[in-house]
């Protein structure tokens, strides 16, 4: 099958043949600013003693990784983000970088690094001070203490506000007594706590009494706490715990539950970056709000999302690398000159696998530009407030929608290798337990779209208060949005469009391709939903919480559906951001082919919002299945290009279905009928026989 030639939408005239990627070149584009640490760290995970082996009881599996661990830390470079003086490198981006690249090798070794570094040690880093980081930090950065982040408990997940463990001071003792006081406030799914921990960041709510003052509660702060001997690893006075026990993924970490009967320990203990108590018992912060006290709190602790964003779309890497060469390889059904079909050729094989490749495109690129984001903060180069939210923000965005995509890729790409991709040899059932659980933790993706949908409703109002000092412009504000929404609801506009589009489809297709074309209907989507959801929402001003609560809950998922709009128009365009980098011209045409590919499914998804609220006519959303169609025609050529580029050699991929013996196994079967039907030896068909 050859490439068909079309007129770029960037503007360039098409070649006179058909387009070729430069491989090397585009994956030098996806590695990006941190190309050579990401090599670094697929070089570690090349060598077997990295890799997950199938098969291990839990045990084995939890002590394999244990030792990895280990090994990452005495041999290898895994404290980039911390402080020079401590033997770190104070690189943010790239150290979360050669992280994500971990999951090539066992899943449960990236996520056990990332609960010890990226947890544990960068609590005691953010949240403390220079006390917490001479005294705990050296020994949690080599791992002479393994240790937990006891924040989740079983009542309460994503709701950390209203956790149940209380941390009261002690003025007398001038002590913190850590207390769980119902079994709902115990620490659950914790990492190094049922097994190697020997001590947790635990966070609980903050009670203090000044003198001749009331019993204050300052809410949630984070606490050094010691909770095993280290020689025994027995608990120590005052602390208990489970184990967690046998897990859908992830079995090399060891997830445990803890609980605190009166556990003291010394004031200074308390993490105290944003928040302290003397020793007479008197709180301070240099934060009077609360509310903004706690979410900068947590605001510290956004690289976990951030990792699992990058985690995600290297798992999706992984498999579509896996899928698209076994399908470049394996036949089914006889075609023509008597061979059987490559999968890959078939229509439908193409709509299964080409859309996921430009998701996984599309991740990557928004991946690179939040990786930016986070290390401009972290660096201190842009550490604003501002800033901090946007990348908080983005972060919320991004994490959900690339694990959500990765857990559909994987599926899909099991499906599409048949019972191959069933085997655990083939690591597609593998990945996707071990991936699973990434919707749920460090934030579950619903509520953290949730918080992006919020923080659309609040740049609208701020967007309606900027053009409130003038009474006039306020009124032509709203109603442009009103005659803007009607308009397009008018059935006359629609049958406008629609004879406009059946007079002349290819000009239809044409804007489709068009890049601005695809802007504006992925923006005018985020924007109508946000403005028709603060509409909705605007009554709740005038009324009692209880009402005002209700009338959210109505809306929820309106909200949460525009947040993904949200996100999915980030992406896109930190793809089209990426395609204007290209240079050589044959891979900025079949990049450009993978960013309309990516866009137009999007569109195609939300058809139906797109009809009822008259963005397009029917004739006009027919085309964007057909361009989406033709795509698919001009990408295939490309596919195995597209996932060379990824970078993942067989010996990160380790799936004997993409390690080139299916294409021997079809050689050889082929070589055989081959000869039988030279030979004239081949038997006839039934069918064929004349009787």
């Amino acid at each position: 099958m050859t490439a068909t030639t079309e007129r770029p939408t960037t503007g360039t005239t098409a070649a006179a043949v058909p387009p070729r990627v430069d491989v090397a070149a585009l994956e030098e584009l996806l590695l990006g600013t941190y190309a050579q640490l990401r090599r670094q760290s697929r070089a570690i995970v090349a060598d077997p003693d990295f890799q997950k082996i199938e098969g291990l009881s839990v045990a084995e599996h939890r002590e394999r990784v244990l030792t990895q661990l280990r090994r990452l830390e005495a041999e290898h470079d895994v404290l980039r983000s911390f402080p020079a003086r401590l033997g770190g490198a104070d690189d943010h981006g790239g150290s979360l970088a050669r992280f994500e690249e971990l999951v090539a090798g066992d899943p449960s070794l990236q996520i056990k690094a990332g609960v010890q570094w990226g947890l544990f040690a960068s609590a005691i880093l953010h949240l403390g001070t220079a006390h917490h980081h001479d005294t705990f930090l050296s020994d949690a950065m080599h791992l002479q203490v393994p240790g937990a982040f006891a924040m989740t408990e079983a009542g309460h997940g994503s709701d950390v506000a209203s956790i149940g463990t209380t941390a009261e001071y002690d003025a007398q003792a001038q002590e913190f007594v850590i207390h769980t006081p119902f079994r709902a406030a115990w620490k659950d799914y914790l990492g190094n706590a049922a097994v190697h921990g020997t001590a947790a960041v635990v966070f609980a709510q903050l009670v203090t009494a000044a003198p001749g003052g009331p019993r204050v509660n300052h809410g949630v702060h984070a606490f050094y706490v010691p909770i095993r001997d280290p020689q025994t690893l027995e608990f120590l006075p005052g602390v208990g715990g489970e184990d967690d026990g046998v897990k859908g993924g992830l079995n090399g970490i060891d997830n445990g539950r803890l609980h605190f009967t009166g556990v003291r320990v010394p004031r200074t203990n308390l993490l105290n970056r944003y928040g302290d108590v003397a020793p007479d018992g008197t709180y301070s912060s240099p934060i009077k709000s609360p509310g903004r006290r706690f979410f900068t709190m947590l605001g510290t602790l956004v690289q976990g999302r951030v990792s699992l964003d990058g985690a995600a779309a290297n798992a999706s890497k992984i498999a579509l690398a896996i899928a698209v060469t076994y399908a470049n390889q394996r036949r089914q059904f006889a075609g023509g000159a008597g061979d059987e079909v490559v999968l890959l050729d078939y229509g439908q094989h193409q709509r299964r696998l080409l859309p996921l490749v430009a998701d996984a495109y599309a991740t990557a690129f928004a991946h690179e530009e939040l990786l930016a984001a986070f290390d401009e903060v972290f660096s201190g180069r842009g550490d604003t407030p501002e800033q901090r939210e946007d990348l908080e923000t983005l972060a919320a965005a991004l994490k959900p929608t690339s694990t959500w995509n990765a857990l559909r890729t994987l599926q899909e790409c099991r499906e599409a290798c048949g019972g191959a991709g069933y085997m655990a040899e083939n690591r597609l059932t593998g990945l996707h337990a071990d991936l699973d659980v990434y919707a749920t933790f460090e934030g579950d993706n619903t509520v953290l779209y949730q918080l992006v949908a919020k923080r659309l409703l609040g740049d609208y109002a701020k967007s309606l208060a900027a053009v409130q000092s003038d009474r006039s412009d306020l009124a032509r504000f709203v109603v442009d949005r009103v005659t803007d929404a009607a308009l397009h609801r008018t059935p006359l506009v629609r049958a406008v469009q629609t004879l406009g589009d059946r007079g002349d489809a290819r000009r239809s297709v044409g804007q489709l391709r068009d890049t601005d074309t695809q802007r504006e209907l992925l923006t005018d989507r985020v924007e109508t939903m946000v403005a028709h959801a603060a509409q909705a929402l605007a009554p709740a001003r005038k009324m009692s919480p209880e009402r005002a609560a209700d009338l959210f809950n109505a809306h929820q998922h309106d909200l949460i559906e525009a947040a993904r709009a949200h996100a999915e128009r980030v992406q896109w365009e930190a793809f089209t951001r990426a395609v204007e980098r290209v240079e050589d011209a044959g891979t900025r045409q079949v990049l450009t082919w993978v960013r309309d590919l990516f866009g137009l499914t999007l569109i195609e998804r939300n058809l139906a919002w797109y009809l009822v609220n008259g963005r397009l006519s029917a004739g006009r959303a027919r085309a964007v299945t057909s361009y989406i169609e033709r795509l698919l025609v001009r990408l295939r050529p490309h596919a195995q290009d597209l996932v060379d580029a990824f970078g993942y050699g067989p010996e990160h991929l380790r799936a004997p279905i993409a390690s080139g013996q299916e294409q021997q196994r079809q050689d050889e079967a082929r070589a055989y009928y081959r000869a039988q039907r030279a030979s004239g030896d081949a038997p006839i068909p039934e069918k064929h026989v004349t009787r």
